[in-house]
């Protein structure tokens, strides 16, 4: 695992977004696997910019998301198929037909999750996945406690997962009760994997996940098993694995 501290925020997303455009101006047809949150937000925005000064191009990459709410439709601002499109999908020259996302509204869980991980593999498997990480170390909506070897599958969110959501929903009883998510199999069968953290509130579930050992309990532990990841932190977030110096 390779580890780049970055100083703050914007050094953080830019750093993100120069590994990910690498990979698109090496492998112009490369298949990303995309994340949400606020914690991507500032890498979509700087990938934006350089697209806009003609430096990428997006025509040739297909994209794959980790997750979807089940139950709200596209058109619902708070579904992770709105946010896509406000932060990248509408502001780069990615074609319509290679972006891909869970279904929040089929209601057949099985049917959906067998879909979904028959497209992936029909895409030939990802070769670079953008993972946030939660407070307790969720990687997509991989809970606490569930099985490292489960591919794409409906989850019952965690109260602390709603809590963490809240914010973006009127209230905590807007906020859906489950959600399709790629499995751990699944963003381990990735290429490559990037991870972005920030924030002190951050630096203990960091330390956990990277040097601590790997358990279920901390679902983004399992990603020290894989060959090839990059954690790009800011200072804050880094802080109990780095002296400041």
């Amino acid at each position: 695992m390779r580890v780049y501290r970055a100083k703050d925020y914007k050094d953080m997303s830019r750093k993100a977004a120069n590994i990910i455009s690498a990979q698109i101006i090496l492998k112009p047809n490369s298949v990303l696997g995309l994340a949400t949150g606020s914690t991507p937000i500032g890498t979509y925005s700087q990938l934006v910019d350089w697209y806009k000064k003609g430096d990428l191009d997006f025509s040739e990459v297909t994209s794959v998301n980790l997750d979807e709410y089940k139950g709200l439709p596209g058109t619902n601002e708070q579904s992770y198929y709105y946010f896509m499109h406000q932060h990248l999908f509408d502001q780069v020259n990615i074609q319509e037909r290679h972006t891909h996302l869970p279904n929040g509204m089929e209601p057949d869980s099985e049917k959906e999750c067998e879909r979904y991980e028959e497209l992936i593999k029909s895409l030939g498997g990802v070769d670079l996945q953008l993972l946030g990480m939660g407070h307790n170390g969720h990687i997509g909506f991989n809970e606490p406690g569930q099985a490292f070897e489960t591919g794409t599958h409906c989850v019952d969110l965690q109260e602390s997962t709603i809590e963490a959501n809240k914010r973006f929903f009127a209230s905590a009883a807007d906020v859906p009760r489950q959600a399709y998510t790629m499995g751990i199999k699944t963003i381990m069968q990735a290429k490559k994997i990037l991870v972005v953290v920030s924030g002190e509130d951050k630096a203990e579930i960091v330390k956990k996940a990277f040097f601590g050992p790997v358990i279920p309990g901390v679902p983004a532990s399992i990603l020290q098993m894989h060959n090839d990841v990059i954690l790009v932190g800011d200072e804050a977030a880094l802080s109990l694995i780095y002296n400041k110096s």
